[in-house]
C-alpha cells in the first residue's frame, strides 16, 4: 500500500474527496452519448465555489466542419436568479467538501440555514448538462424556500444542420416549506438542439440515477483487485472514462478522445485503433466493442489498390478525414490494434470482417520497408512536435507485434497457413532489424535511439519492452528512470526539453517494464504517477500533454492506464480467438493480484494469481458461478499459454 504524504485528495470508499482550506482550481472531463463537458471549477480564498461548464455538442456541427467543429458553449452561474429563503437571498455557500466519482459533487454550507450538495454531470443519452442541487434545512426551524422561474434561449450562427438553440432552465421552480432536517431538490438544465427540433424536458434526479447506474455497471466488470487501493480505484476511474467518451454520431458509435481541442465525433489511428480498441473486449462493454468495430470499418473504406495511406483521422461523424501529418505509422497502428481487438473479442465473424483491413495494412507497411529492414513513415503520432526521422521505433515495434498477432489470427481461423508462416518469419526478421537499427548508446545508456541520428533520450524507447523485446531492457529502464527523463510522476518526452511530457509514453513504459519482468522497479514509479494523477493537483485521470492542451483528460489515455495491468502486470496477449498467453510479474511484496470478470477470448472469467512458494505462482481461472475451470503453477516472468478456454 502506498502512503505518500504529498497527496491532496483522499480516498473515501470508491470516491475521492477534497476539503479545501483555501484557493483551489482544476478541470475535469465528463461525457455522455450526445454531449461532452469540461468542468472548470475553482474555490476562492473565501471558500466560495465557481464553475465554468465548457459544454460541447459533437453532433451539432459548426462551419467549417473540421476536426474541432463541435458546437461549444461556456456556461457559468453568475447570471442565474438566486434562490431565496424566508424572502431573502440564500447566504453564499462556503465549500465544505468536493467529491469526485461518476460526477463532481460540491457540498456547501449556507450560514446556519442550509447545507447544499450540487452534482454536475452530462446526461447519459441526451444533449444536456445538469446541475442537480439538494438543499437540507439545518436551521432548527421551518424555512420558506423560493426556487425562481427561469428559462433562456440563445440562437447560434448557422451550422451544418442549420441554426442551433442553446437553452438554460431551472427545473423544479416554486415556493416550498421545508421543515428541520428536510431536503428539497431542483435542477439547472443546459441543453442544445437543432432549432426546429422539439425541446428536451429533463428529470434531473432520473438523469443522475442513470449516470450512476452507468458508472456502477462499468465498475462491476473487469475488476482489478490488488493490495494497493489507489491502483484499484484509478483503474475503476479510467475504465469508466474510456467508456463514457463514446458518441452516437450519424456515422455510428465513435469513441472520441475529447480534450480542449474538441477531438469529438471523430477517430484516430492512434487514440482509437491503437490505444482504446484493444482494451474494450476485456471490459465486455457492448457499446465499446461496437465503437471499435465502427472505427475499423471507417478506416477500411480508405483501402485502395495503389496502397496510398489510410488517413490518420476520420472526422465529422465519418463524413471527412484529416491527414495533415501524412503517414505517422498509422497502418502499423491499425494492423496492431485491429488484430489484438478481434483476437481478444473471440468473435469469428468480426475477425473475418477485419482481416482484409489488417492484411492490407501489413502489406502497406511491408512496402515501406527500408534497406535496413525497418518501416518508413513521414512522422510519428506527435506529428512533428519532436523529430522522428524517416523510420521510427514506434512504427517498427507496432508492425512487429501486428505480424505476430495476425499469424495467430490466421491460425485461429484455420486459413492461409503459408501466409501465417510468412508473417512469423517476417516478425523474426523485424525483431532482428529493430535490434540492429535502433540499438545504441544514448547519453551514456545502452538503450535504443528513436530514429537514425537521434542523440538524446526519448520516452518512446519503452516500445520494444511493451512487445517483449528484452534486449537493452536494463539500460532502457535505467534511462527512463534517470533524472534525464523521469519527472517524479512521469516521463519527459525528450531529455533535451525539460518542459514537455505526454502521458501516453509513460503509460506504455509502465506496461512494458512490468511485462518484461521488472515489476519491483515499475511499482514505486507507478504509485508515484498514480498518486499524482488520482490524488494530486489535477485529477482523476491520465492527461494528454503539458504544456500543450492544458493537460486535457483525453479518454484513450485512460485505456492505456488500464492496459498497464491487463497486458503488463498480468501479461495477457492474444494467442487465438479462444486462447491467450499470460506472463505474470508480481511485485515481490505482493502475495496476490486478481482480475475479475474479464470478457475476452469468448468467455467471461476471473483470473486469480497467488504466490505459491518462492519461485512459483498459482494461477486460477474461475467461471462466473465460482467454478474453477483451469489452474496451473506458473513461473513468474515465464510465458504460459491457455488454449481453447471456451471448451473448458
Amino acid at each position: 500500500m502506498n502512503n505518500n504524504q504529498n497527496t491532496i485528495w483522499k480516498i473515501e470508499k470508491s470516491a475521492i474527496t477534497l476539503t479545501p482550506g483555501g484557493k483551489w482550481q482544476d478541470h475535469f472531463a465528463m461525457s455522455g452519448r450526445k454531449v461532452d463537458l469540461i468542468l472548470e471549477w475553482r474555490v476562492d480564498e473565501s471558500l466560495n465555489f465557481h464553475a465554468n461548464r465548457r459544454i460541447r455538442f459533437p453532433m451539432l456541427r459548426t462551419i467549417p466542419d473540421n476536426t474541432h467543429a463541435s458546437l461549444s458553449i461556456d456556461a457559468s452561474d453568475t447570471d442565474l436568479p438566486s434562490v431565496s429563503v424566508n424572502g431573502q437571498p440564500v447566504p453564499e455557500g462556503k465549500v465544505a467538501k468536493i467529491t469526485l466519482k461518476e460526477c463532481l459533487y460540491i457540498t456547501q454550507r449556507h450560514g446556519d440555514l442550509l447545507i447544499s450538495e450540487t452534482a454536475v454531470f452530462p446526461t447519459v443519452s441526451n444533449q444536456a448538462v445538469i446541475d442537480l442541487i439538494t438543499i437540507t434545512n439545518i436551521s432548527g426551524g421551518n424555512l420558506k424556500v423560493n426556487i425562481p422561474q427561469f428559462s433562456r434561449q440563445t440562437e447560434t450562427a448557422p451550422g451544418v444542420s442549420g441554426k442551433y438553440l442553446f437553452e438554460e432552465a431551472i427545473i423544479g421552480a416554486g415556493d416550498y416549506l421545508i421543515t428541520p432536517g428536510e431536503t428539497l431538490c431542483y435542477g439547472i438544465l443546459r441543453s442544445a438542439r437543432i432549432l426546429e427540433e422539439s425541446p428536451y424536458y429533463a428529470e434531473p434526479w432520473a438523469e443522475l440515477a442513470a449516470r450512476r447506474e452507468f458508472y456502477n455497471a462499468i465498475k462491476s466488470e473487469l475488476v482489478l483487485d490488488t493490495p494497493d487501493p489507489e491502483l484499484n480505484l484509478m483503474f475503476d476511474f479510467c475504465k469508466f472514462h474510456t467508456t463514457e467518451s463514446i458518441f452516437s454520431t450519424r456515422g455510428g458509435l465513435m469513441h472520441g478522445p475529447g480534450g480542449y481541442s474538441k477531438y469529438l465525433a471523430a477517430i484516430w489511428a492512434n487514440d482509437q485503433a491503437e490505444y482504446a480498441n484493444p482494451f474494450f473486449p476485456f471490459l465486455g462493454n457492448a457499446i465499446g466493442n461496437e465503437a471499435a468495430m465502427n472505427s475499423f470499418r471507417l478506416f477500411a473504406r480508405y483501402m485502395n489498390d495503389d496502397f496510398k495511406p489510410i488517413p490518420s483521422s476520420i472526422i465529422s461523424e465519418g463524413r471527412g478525414f484529416w491527414n495533415g501529418a501524412g503517414d505517422r505509422g498509422d497502418m502499423a497502428m491499425i494492423a496492431h490494434g485491429a488484430s489484438r481487438f478481434v483476437l481478444a473479442s473471440g468473435n469469428r465473424s468480426w475477425a473475418e470482417e477485419l482481416l482484409p483491413l489488417i492484411e492490407w495494412s501489413l502489406e502497406y507497411c511491408r512496402r515501406q520497408k527500408t534497406p535496413d529492414g525497418v518501416i518508413r513513415s513521414d512522422k510519428d503520432e506527435l506529428e512533428g512536435r519532436f523529430p522522428a526521422g524517416d523510420a521510427n521505433l514506434c512504427t517498427a515495434t507496432l508492425y512487429y507485434d501486428a505480424l505476430i498477432r495476425t499469424s495467430e489470427l490466421l491460425d485461429s481461423l484455420g486459413i492461409k497457413p503459408d501466409q501465417a508462416e510468412k508473417y512469423r518469419k517476417e516478425a523474426e526478421e523485424m525483431h532482428t532489424a529493430i535490434i540492429r537499427h535502433f540499438s545504441a548508446e544514448v547519453e551514456g545508456f545502452q538503450t535504443f535511439r528513436y530514429y537514425a541520428g537521434n542523440t538524446v533520450l526519448r520516452s518512446w524507447i519503452c516500445m520494444p519492452l511493451v512487445f517483449g523485446i528484452k534486449e537493452n531492457a536494463e539500460g532502457t529502464i535505467a534511462a527512463m528512470f534517470s533524472d534525464k527523463l523521469w519527472l517524479g510522476d512521469g516521463l519527459l518526452s525528450a531529455s533535451s526539453n525539460r518542459d514537455t511530457y505526454w502521458d501516453r509514453s509513460t503509460l506504455y513504459a509502465f506496461r512494458g517494464i512490468f511485462f518484461c519482468g521488472f515489476a519491483d522497479q515499475a511499482l514505486p514509479k507507478l504509485l508515484s504517477y498514480t498518486d499524482s494523477r488520482l490524488l494530486g493537483m489535477h485529477v482523476p485521470y491520465p492527461v494528454e500533454a503539458y504544456p500543450e492542451f492544458n493537460q486535457s483528460h483525453l479518454a484513450a489515455e485512460s485505456a492505456l492506464y488500464c492496459r498497464i495491468f491487463t497486458e503488463g502486470l498480468f501479461g495477457i496477449e492474444p494467442a487465438g480467438l479462444n486462447s491467450f498467453h499470460i506472463t505474470v510479474n508480481l511485485p515481490s511484496d505482493w502475495d496476490y493480484a486478481n482480475l475479475r470478470r474479464i470478457h475476452a477470448f469468448g468467455r467471461v472469467f476471473d483470473l486469480e494469481v497467488t504466490r505459491s512458494g518462492k519461485d512459483r505462482l498459482k494461477m486460477i481461472l474461475r467461471a462466473p458461478d465460482g467454478k474453477i475451470f483451469y489452474s496451473a503453477e506458473i513461473i513468474p516472468g515465464q510465458k504460459h499459454t491457455v488454449n481453447n478456454i471456451t471448451e473448458m
